[in-house]
C-alpha cells in the first residue's frame, strides 16, 4: 500500500514563542512524503541532507494510534528550505503523519474516526520530541495542514480562527545560513512580549499584515537578524514584511508592481530569493 501526501511551508504572522500564541499562513512550497507499507522495519530516507529522527517518530506515533505492527518504508522531498524559519518539519510532519495513517486505513481497512486534528497532534508530539520545535508550533502546524491563515492558541493547541487568504505574491528572501528554532535564544525572545501582544491584537482585528511586520521587526531585534531586509522591502512597496520564524529567512508580501521592486531592493544582500504565493489548499493527498 503506497500513499503520497504534499504539505506546505508556512510564513509567520505572529511567532508565538513570547506569548504561547501565533498566527501563520500557507505559502506554496512543499514537502511530498512518499509511504509505502512492507513487511518489516521503519526507513526514513530524504533529498535534503536532514536528521530523519522527526519522520521516524511521525511514524511511531500512527503506528501506535492504529495499534498495528508493519513496516513502513518513507521518502521525503522538498521544494521548501529546511531548517529557513518556514515551517519545514511541520510540513515534513504533516506528510508523513497523514501519509502513514491513510495508507494504514486503507491497508487494514480500519473505519476509524480519526480527525485533523487528531493527525496534526500526532505531528507535534513528534516534533516535540524529537526537539525540533519550542512551543509545538502549532500556529505553523496548522497553517501548514489546513492552509490559509490560522491564528491559535499554542498551548491550548486551539484554533482560534481560520480564514482563506487572498491569494497574495510572497516574496521569500533566504541569508546564505540555517537556524535551528530550538537553539533560539527563548530568554529574549519573551523580553517582546508586550509589544507582541500588541501585534497579535492586530492579527485578531484582522490587519494581518500589520502584524506580520510588526511582529517581524520585533523578533529581528531579539534575534540579531537586520531589520533593514525587511524595510528595505517596505521602501521598495511591498505591502508587509519580516523575519518568518526564528529566521533567518524574511518574506515580504507583494503586488504584481512592488514585487521587482522588493527584488532588485533583496539583490543587494548576499542569499537567494524566492517567489511564491499563499496556499490555501493545504495539506492533501496526490
Amino acid at each position: 500500500m503506497n500513499k503520497t501526501v504534499q504539505s506546505p511551508g508556512s510564513a509567520t504572522v505572529i511567532n508565538a514563542i513570547s506569548t504561547g500564541f501565533g498566527s501563520a499562513f500557507g505559502i506554496g512550497l512543499y514537502v511530498t512524503a512518499e509511504v509505502e507499507l512492507r513487511s518489516s522495519k521503519i526507513k526514513c530516507t530524504s533529498d535534503e541532507p536532514v536528521d530523519t529522527l522527526l519522520m521516524d517518530l511521525c511514524v511511531q506515533k500512527v503506528l501506535e494510534r492504529f495499534k498495528v505492527e508493519t513496516g513502513v518504508r518513507v521518502k521525503t522531498h522538498s521544494t521548501l528550505p529546511m531548517a529557513s524559519g518556514l515551517s519545514s518539519s511541520s510540513a515534513t510532519s504533516n506528510a508523513v503523519v497523514m501519509a502513514t495513517s491513510y495508507a494504514i486505513k486503507e491497508e487494514f481497512g480500519f473505519k476509524d474516526d480519526i480527525n485533523d486534528l487528531d493527525l496534526v497532534n500526532m505531528g507535534i508530539d513528534a516534533s516535540l520530541e524529537a526537539g525540533v520545535t519550542i512551543t509545538g508550533a502549532f500556529d505553523d502546524a496548522t497553517a501548514s495542514y489546513f492552509g490559509g491563515l490560522t491564528i491559535t492558541d499554542n498551548m491550548k493547541r486551539s484554533i482560534i480562527r481560520h480564514d482563506v487568504l487572498e491569494k497574495q505574491n510572497i516574496l521569500i528572501y533566504m541569508p546564505d545560513k540555517k537556524s535551528l528554532t530550538s537553539q533560539s535564544d527563548v530568554n529574549r525572545m519573551k523580553l517582546l512580549s508586550p509589544w507582541v501582544k500588541i501585534a497579535f491584537d492586530e492579527a485578531l482585528k484582522g490587519n494581518v499584515f500589520n502584524a506580520l511586520t510588526l511582529n517581524g521587526l520585533l523578533y529581528c531585534a531579539a534575534l540579531g537578524f537586520d531589520p533593514n531586509i525587511a524595510l528595505d522591502a517596505l521602501n521598495s512597496g511591498a505591502v508587509a514584511s519580516g523575519l518568518s520564524g526564528t529566521g533567518p529567512s524574511f518574506v515580504a508580501v507583494v503586488d504584481e508592481e512592488s514585487c521587482h521592486k522588493v527584488e532588485e531592493a533583496w539583490d543587494s544582500y548576499p542569499g537567494n530569493i524566492i517567489l511564491t504565493e499563499v496556499d490555501n489548499e493545504g495539506t492533501m493527498v496526490i
